[in-house]
């Protein structure tokens, strides 16, 4: 599949690799993908605010990576979403829900918890990054495109229901709009 991405494409799977490597995330997950093409300017084209946009995933990975629609159904059962989160946070410390991996051991930490030189930057892509990988290729297919390019990816990321869609429908960035303006 990934002979049919562009260079920009590839570009954004190494940078979502890079966005994981700098969080200390064991996983690419969408989020990383989402901040490498927000990197690569690939939503620049739709006005959205790069900051904001970041902001909106901290909070997110804050909250553990739960939906909107999460924080609904747990309100449904009489749980406070935000609650839950600052008497976490207050007993482990602020972004104790984030998906990271443990300090010391998460980046460049070898066997015995050894440090090895440099950074580590090849992370396997969750089950959820992947389904956007393999989303960009069935949009790719649909609209009779030879090659994968950044605007697919952009259009599986929004494409699937979760904390990433939602933040980018926070900013204006709905997919018939990012179908209109990214792919013209």
């Amino acid at each position: 599949m990934f002979e049919r991405f562009t260079a920009a494409a590839r570009s954004a799977v190494v940078g979502a690799q890079v966005e994981a490597a700098h969080a200390e995330a064991a996983m690419v997950a969408e989020e990383h993908l989402l901040l490498a093409l927000l990197e690569q300017g690939a939503l620049d084209p739709l006005g959205v605010d790069r900051a904001a946009v970041r902001a909106g995933l901290v909070e997110a990975r804050r909250r553990g990576g739960l939906s909107k629609a999460d924080e609904e159904a747990l309100a449904g059962l009489g749980i406070d979403l935000t609650e839950v989160v600052a008497r976490v946070e207050e007993t482990h410390g602020e972004g104790a829900l984030s998906a990271s991996a443990p300090r010391g051991r998460g980046r460049g930490a070898g066997l015995f918890g050894r440090r090895e030189p440099g950074p580590r930057t090849h992370r396997p892509f969750t089950t959820e990054s992947k389904q956007v990988l393999e989303k960009s290729l069935r949009i790719a297919l649909g609209r009779k495109d030879k090659e994968i390019g950044s605007r697919h990816l952009v259009l599986a990321l929004i494409a699937r229901p979760g904390p990433v869609s939602e933040v980018l429908a926070d900013h204006g960035v709905t997919y018939e709009r990012a179908e209109r303006e990214l792919t013209g």
